[in-house]
């Protein structure tokens, strides 16, 4: 049996990924920050002063890639850290004036990232693609 990388969910989810983060790249540059450092801002805007170890287990990266993108979040900014106050070792980062300004902004350009590329999706479809995506999520949690 050949390999059809069309039929393969890795492939497509590898093609699905690559598609969203170009479609919220388009928006979130005019508003000023990346793709890659939106999940950190969800996090923030949830909770803000959380230390790099908090991001680290919340978002599963590796500890270079967070380090990176929070000096690069900071040089633009977008974040400010503060030594933690019971801990010598620790940061807590929070989010500057201009982060806070732009999170309603900021989640409209990633729903409208969602909306362009599910677009013709009906209601029940788009319910469904989550809901596998977030059952294939967890199950590479598992492995």
């Amino acid at each position: 049996m050949a390999f059809d990388r069309m039929d393969s969910a890795t492939y497509l989810a590898s093609l699905l990924a690559k598609n969203f983060s170009r479609a919220l790249q388009e928006r979130s540059q005019k508003l000023g920050f990346a793709p890659g450092q939106f999940p950190i801002l969800l996090e923030l805007w949830a909770e803000e002063g959380l230390t790099q170890k908090q991001l680290l287990d919340r978002m599963d990266i590796e500890q270079a890639t967070m380090a990176n993108t929070l000096s690069r979040m900071e040089r633009d900014g977008l974040i400010s850290r503060r030594k933690h106050p019971g801990d010598k070792r620790a940061q807590q980062v929070f989010l500057t004036d201009k982060a806070k300004a732009m999170e309603a902004d900021a989640k409209d350009a990633a729903l409208a990232a969602d909306q362009s590329l599910l677009s013709g999706f009906r209601r029940f479809e788009r319910e469904l693609l989550l809901e596998y995506m977030r059952m294939a999520i967890a199950n590479g949690t598992r492995t």
